[in-house]
């Protein structure tokens, strides 16, 4: 009986002391590694943007036969929005944002020929991008009505 009560002390004695714990390494990021930042649109980028998805619920609208509204006013923001490069606000692009609001105000003004309008300001938004940022080419062309 001794010894049970001698291993019953021993085995508590052992069990009750605290473990150290071993320190967590903490992750360091190399010396060279670039911090990341977010990106944010251009006030110009965000106007696109936003013409785009405004197209496409005009776009659903004429095929779909139903009146698309009035003009946005929003729209005429293309000729005072900030570019990312200033540079790219160059008389190139003033003459083929003009061109694109003239198809937009027919588009409105005019509702019997509203697909060709539509297209048109497609047109006036591929004809600009095909020079400065052919990004969303293949994106802009999806907006024309077939």
């Amino acid at each position: 009986m001794r010894k049970v009560i001698l291993l019953v002390l021993f085995l508590g004695l052992f069990s009750c002391q605290k473990k150290e714990e071993k320190p967590k390494e903490e992750k360091c990021a190399p010396a060279n590694e670039k911090k990341l930042e977010m990106y944010q649109m251009s006030e110009m980028a965000a106007l696109m943007e936003q013409m785009y998805v405004d197209n496409l619920r005009v776009k659903k609208q004429i095929v779909a036969g139903e009146a698309i509204g009035e003009f946005p006013q929003h729209f005429l923001k293309i000729h005072t929005a900030k570019f990312t490069d200033e540079s790219d606000n160059d008389t190139f692009f003033k003459e083929n944002a003009a061109l694109y609001i003239a198809a937009q105000k027919l588009l409105y003004s005019d509702p019997k020929n509203a697909k060709q309008h539509f297209n048109d300001g497609v047109e006036a938004c591929l004809n600009c991008h095909k020079n400065k940022c052919g990004g969303p080419i293949p994106r802009i062309k999806k907006l024309y009505i077939k």
